[in-house]
């Protein structure tokens, strides 16, 4: 049996998009058809990742390596804390920066994000993908809504890196600022991800679950 995990957008789906062509569908049941397991690896949370689990995945890898499963059992489960959340977001907004928060049951943004986001060039996969999520209502509800669930994760966008230097004095020891410039469109984006895990650590979790090594996992995206 080999463990096989797939990226989703740009990879499994376009950007933002829920619904994988049907050469996908078919490599991925072929595969499982001949005992091997197929999950998702993703950056989305639980909540983005729904409209997929309809297609038969045996577990997912999501919210970057922070919530990770086999069917019904989780075997990994780490949010940021209430304060490292209050702090991130305080800290952001106070130089302009747009945020986006995700929980399992559900994603939040600052209001004016869908303005910010449409006056930005094509060519940036995330970028692409929250303008996706956003212009066609795919659960991101307004950051007023927000109903204090645990977060993985914040997604931040932004025009200038100067605008992140009080947030990475708070929270670098603790979080990455895992960044991608678009210079052309003067924008920046990119996410504070958790020092405690990656995509990495929810590949070894599964394997160790089944009793593989990490040579028995193949990864795409």
């Amino acid at each position: 049996m080999k463990l096989i995990f797939v990226d989703i957008d740009g990879t499994l789906t376009r950007p933002g998009e829920n619904i994988p062509p049907d050469s996908a569908l078919e490599a991925i049941r072929g595969a499982q058809a001949k005992g091997n397991k197929v999950f998702l690896c993703t950056g989305r949370n639980l909540d983005m990742l729904r409209p997929l689990l309809k297609f038969g995945f045996d577990g997912v890898v999501g919210s970057g390596g922070g919530y990770v499963t086999v069917g019904d059992t989780v075997l990994y489960d780490c949010p940021m804390t209430d304060e490292q959340r209050d702090v991130a977001l305080e800290s952001l907004h106070e130089f302009g920066v747009f945020c986006t928060i995700e929980a399992k049951d559900g994603s939040w943004g600052d209001e004016n994000m869908g303005e910010f986001l449409s006056q930005q060039g094509e060519g940036n996969s995330e970028i692409e993908r929250w303008r996706k999520a956003l212009s066609e209502n795919l659960g991101i509800k307004p950051m007023h809504e927000y109903n204090g669930s645990p977060i993985y994760k914040v997604v931040v966008m932004c025009t200038d890196m100067s605008q992140l230097d009080k947030a990475r004095s708070l929270l670098e020891k603790d979080f990455r600022f895992v960044m991608q410039e678009v210079k052309a469109h003067n924008c920046l984006n990119g996410e504070l991800v958790n020092r405690k895990f990656d995509k990495g650590l929810g590949v070894r979790l599964i394997a160790e679950h089944f009793g593989l090594g990490i040579e028995d996992t193949y990864g795409f995206g």
